[in-house]
């Protein structure tokens, strides 16, 4: 292989960012295994109570099973921040459900949250701070810089997030109809449908916008780069660091003092 064959330093420097980034990215939406974590209880769920038509084994099945991929996290000392989302969620579903005995009301809380973030997304878009601008900065090492400093970066969260309001906006305009008018079974597997796919098609189009915009602007690297700089000259600037001290001690003293004296 000659020399213009090697790949050079600079040329493997973009791709490991890429990946970089692809891998911070899949974590804040919690990758594959998020996704199953926070799709299958409600598969579980809406299994269970099409064949047993009972509330409470069915939710207990759900709870349990998202106890059980928590605790495997747990024991593999991976992230559990999607995990336990997912058993918080699952928890207020079951109780909704068992204390109303409404097997539709597993999903409100679900539903609910889904409502409130697409509105979320929108508002934030409207204002100036979208959110996926707060939730991604600091895991692509801007911070806030996105705002004032990089607008192609501002422009580019700002249609990601108005994405994810009108998909999640759209799968709420699709289930609450459902929830007053279905059963809880036709409920169930719609939200079990419409479950990835969205999620999906959001994270796939925020890529896109992102992937189009200019680089994020590493506002750790620079702090890290301005304290070692103050460092440096802090060390430069200390006095006597360049010449070396007189001679000291008592006898030193007396000899300046009488050297004062003498006329």
């Amino acid at each position: 292989m000659t020399p213009l064959d090697k790949p050079t330093a600079d040329a493997e420097a973009p791709a490991a960012d890429t990946e970089v980034t692809k891998a911070a990215f899949l974590e804040a939406f919690g990758g594959v295994r998020g996704m199953v974590e926070t799709t299958v209880p409600g598969l579980v769920f809406v299994l269970c109570y099409t064949i047993t038509r009972d509330i409470h084994t069915a939710a207990i099945a759900a709870l349990a099973l998202s106890g059980v991929m928590a605790l495997v996290r747990l024991a593999r000392k991976d992230t559990v921040k999607h995990a336990f989302s997912g058993v918080f969620g699952v928890g207020i579903g079951a109780v909704f459900a068992m204390m109303s005995g409404d097997a539709k009301n597993f999903y409100l809380p679900g539903m609910l949250y889904t409502l409130g973030l697409a509105v979320a997304y929108i508002l934030s878009s409207l204002v100036g701070w979208p959110l996926l601008g707060l939730i991604l900065g600091p895991l692509f090492r801007e911070n806030l810089s996105w705002r004032t400093r990089n607008p192609g970066r501002k422009r580019a969260y700002t249609k990601a997030s108005y994405s994810w309001g009108f998909v999640l906006l759209a799968k709420s305009c699709i289930t609450f109809p459902i929830y007053f008018w279905g059963d809880a079974t036709q409920l169930g597997w719609l939200r079990v449908a419409l479950g990835i796919p969205p999620f999906l098609l959001c994270v796939y189009l925020t890529w896109i916008f992102l992937a189009k915009a200019p680089a994020p602007i590493d506002v750790i690297a620079e702090m890290e780069a301005e304290e070692r700089a103050e460092r440096e000259a802090e060390q430069a600037g200390e006095p006597g660091s360049t010449e070396p001290a007189g001679p000291t001690g008592p006898a030193a003293q007396a000899a300046a003092e009488e050297e004062r004296r003498t006329p």
